[in-house]
């Protein structure tokens, strides 16, 4: 492993503990050359599981693609990245907890969805807007209805 900021291979472990849903291990590290630290998280990577894209093509599930979603819908919003890294974490343990080795995208984007409105609900009217794609003004002002009546009622 090379340190992220520097590429040193020169690290060393600094804590080690479990991750909360038990399905990982979390592990704290340093850098001896630049002295930075970081987080990596050791897996299990189980079976491969495919993802069926609404193209109807199939690829390889990339945890990265859920995290990335997830920032750019967290894009300037008051939201901690423990809490980015337990969505992304809670979402994981779903998908390999149902044990299928294809998952169709929408469910993921279901999954997203979910964690986004217990978070942040423009983070969660964000990723709606783009998941599911919105072709004009009154189905964007459908959904913020949507969430204000949740919200309020």
């Amino acid at each position: 492993m090379k340190c992220p900021f520097c590429k040193s291979s020169e690290i060393k472990v600094i804590d080690s503990r479990s991750s909360e849903d038990e399905l990982a291990i979390k592990r704290r590290r340093e850098c001896l050359s630049c002295k930075n630290r970081f987080t990596t998280y050791e897996r299990f990577e189980g079976e491969n599981i495919l993802v069926l894209k609404r193209s109807g093509a199939l690829e390889p599930f990339e945890c990265t693609k859920i995290r990335n979603g997830i920032i750019r819908a967290l894009e300037k919003r008051p939201v901690s990245v423990t809490d980015v890294n337990n969505s992304v974490e809670k979402i994981e343990t779903r998908i390999l907890l149902c044990e299928k080795s294809v998952i169709e995208s929408k469910m993921i984007g279901e999954y997203i969805l979910e964690e986004l409105k217990s978070i942040d609900l423009v983070a969660y009217i964000r990723f709606a807007s783009v998941y599911n794609d919105f072709n004009n003004v009154g189905e964007f002002i459908k959904i913020v209805e949507k969430v204000s009546e949740a919200k309020n009622g």
